[in-house]
């Protein structure tokens, strides 16, 4: 070479010919950041008087796409574009929390370091994967210790071998759903070309699985929730209403009307009793669910035995009061976390495996059992939707309620004509 003169530069990527004539095209990406793995993108092209030509084009276009990726927009890191995601993210303080939860154990450890650039659909992949493994994503070191608590410490009983516990699949997907979100962020701000999330593939949802109680064991909760009558309400009241836990305790005076047997419910609590406040309800719109005269008897006797505890203490309850509390005035509403707790003192009393969320589950299977139309059991639940919420989460009392239709219909049917009969005539019903 002579002096001077500037050796040629390698060509980048590789292009080989495969026994069946095809052209494979690969090129170097980098390292997996979770695995630590090489990583190269491939693309075969298929045998042909054209192959050569088009395997330099796809060499080209993906030494072009691993380029994009090493030089974006912006610098920033994974953690910073979620601290700037939490910052404009306009959701409940409850669900920011449980957001803020899995993106500091699950997320941050792993890829906040890394440069948005170098987070693709196979990264995210890679961290699901894992996490569906093992949450503490030990990639299957032997010897690992579960300690009860961090730092030093004199281990003890509770200090136990590691065994791999995997993270529910409906929490990876809320993880996917929340850098889904991010990156949506970033590409509007301009700080990357693409999202990666849309070339990741979360675990497919798990298919809803409600198991309500019995009516038998419905029945025997209620006998033991009737020892406290008010509490013997509550519990009624989410049987026959199917009302979430936080509706129940968000209900007011106001919002019931006596004279239409009639319940609104328009809000729900949560928090606890330091941080206890009351928010929309979960499609945020309010709804108005009809009562039944026994349902709303239970309602009027509650009221005037609150009304006349009330009087004995010289208060007055207004309509601003709460339906169900355990302050004399009822200016609080009972806790959702209190009412967990009690039911579930309850149920094992009794030895029922259930909590108090499968009371809805308990008021729409028995709804549709009863061969009330999807539309009506959804509005009653608050389902969004017009029903196909409740469709996909009770499709198997759905089936059963046509089976149900089905053998109705056929009893409404004209007899089938004897065999013996050489004239169709066909019997109707009386």
């Amino acid at each position: 070479m002579a002096v001077g003169q500037q050796r040629p530069r390698r060509a980048r990527g590789s292009i080989e010919q495969l026994s069946s004539g095809a052209l494979r095209v690969r090129v170097y990406a980098g390292y997996d950041s979770v695995t630590g793995r090489r990583r190269y993108l491939d693309e075969v092209i298929p045998a042909g008087p054209r192959a050569a030509t088009q395997a330099e084009r796809a060499r080209i276009r993906l030494l072009n796409q691993v380029a994009e990726r090493r030089h974006p927009k912006t610098s920033a890191t994974m953690n910073q574009l979620l601290d700037r995601y939490f910052e404009v993210l306009d959701v409940d303080p409850n669900t920011a929390k449980t957001y803020r939860s899995y993106v500091d154990r699950h997320v941050r450890p792993v890829i906040g370091h890394l440069p948005l650039a170098r987070v693709d659909g196979e990264t995210l992949d890679s961290l699901y994967a894992q996490l569906r493994r093992c949450r503490r994503r030990c990639k299957g070191a032997k010897g690992l210790v579960d300690h009860r608590l961090s730092g030093e410490h004199a281990c003890t009983d509770k200090c136990r071998p590691h065994a791999c516990k995997p993270l529910a699949a409906g929490t990876v997907r809320q993880i996917h759903w929340i850098l889904s979100g991010a990156f949506d962020r970033a590409v509007r701000w301009d700080w990357i070309s693409v999202t990666p999330a849309g070339a990741a593939s979360p675990p497919p949802p798990p298919r809803p699985n409600p198991s309500p109680p019995t009516p038998e064991q419905a029945a025997l909760i209620l006998n033991e929730a009737w020892l406290d009558e008010d509490w013997g309400t509550l519990v009624w009241l989410a049987m026959t209403t199917g009302a979430r836990r936080g509706e129940l305790c968000a209900l007011k005076r106001s919002h019931y009307d006596a004279a239409t047997r009639t319940l609104t419910i328009p809000a729900s609590v949560t928090g606890s009793r330091n941080s206890l406040r009351e928010k929309d309800t979960k499609t945020h719109q309010q709804r108005r669910v009809a009562l039944g005269q026994e349902t709303a008897a239970l309602l009027d006797a509650m009221l005037e035995r609150q009304n006349k505890a009330a009087r004995k203490l010289a208060i007055r309850l207004s309509d601003k009061a709460y339906l169900f509390s355990n302050d004399p005035d009822c200016s609080q509403p009972l806790l959702p976390g209190t009412v967990t707790q009690r039911y579930n003192r309850l149920v094992e009393r009794l030895a029922i495996e259930t909590t108090f969320h499968k009371l809805r589950h308990y008021n729409a299977t028995e709804l549709i059992a009863a061969g009330v139309d999807l539309r009506t059991v959804a509005g009653r639940l608050g389902h969004g939707g017009g029903g196909v919420t409740t469709l996909r989460a009770y499709a198997a009392w759905v089936a059963d309620a046509g089976r149900a239709a089905a053998e109705e219909f056929d009893a409404r049917m004209p007899s089938r004509p004897s065999r013996a009969s050489k004239k169709r005539e066909w019997a109707v019903p009386e």
